[in-house]
């Protein structure tokens, strides 16, 4: 360190530039697509499980949070409030009293059928800054910085 400046090797100023832009890049696509969110009074959180719900029907709470990249924790209070909100219901397995699904209810299944578009509509023109091919691009090198940690748990 030189007068207060800290210096960094091509390696770090370049790995730190990256992960800056991609997180501002992330919380600045997810501002503007939770706006559609928060008029349905939704969380991104409750609109991944009824999403995910929507698309993969019934699911335990661990599936669930595994699919939404959440953990068990944080989604039972998600699942608690959609809930409170019957948009969801648990149900306990008759022949395994340990695992519950968690499922849409009629008014859940409305509501995401109604938000769902909307938002893909969004996404959809967040990414349209993006060609086809730039798209394409991104979305597999997301997935591979995603799969770090499973590389590295078998290493």
């Amino acid at each position: 360190m030189l007068n207060g400046i800290v210096s960094y090797s091509d390696t770090e100023k370049r790995a730190l530039s990256a992960y800056t832009k991609l997180m501002r890049a992330a919380e600045s696509v997810t501002g503007r697509t939770s706006r559609i969110l928060a008029a349905f009074n939704l969380t991104v959180s409750q609109f991944g499980v009824l999403e995910v719900l929507f698309h993969k029907g019934s699911l335990c709470q661990s599936e669930i949070a595994t699919k939404i990249l959440k953990s068990t924790g944080n989604i039972t209070m998600v699942i608690d409030n959609l809930e409170k909100r019957n948009l969801v219901r648990r149900e306990r397995d008759l022949d395994d009293r340990r695992f519950i699904a968690i499922h849409l209810t009629e008014s859940g299944h409305v509501l995401i059928e109604h938000v769902f578009p909307s938002v893909m509509a969004a996404i959809v023109n967040e990414m349209s800054i993006l060609q086809e091919s730039e798209q394409d691009e991104l979305a597999r090198l997301c997935r591979l910085i995603g799969l770090q940690e499973e590389r590295c748990l078998e290493s």
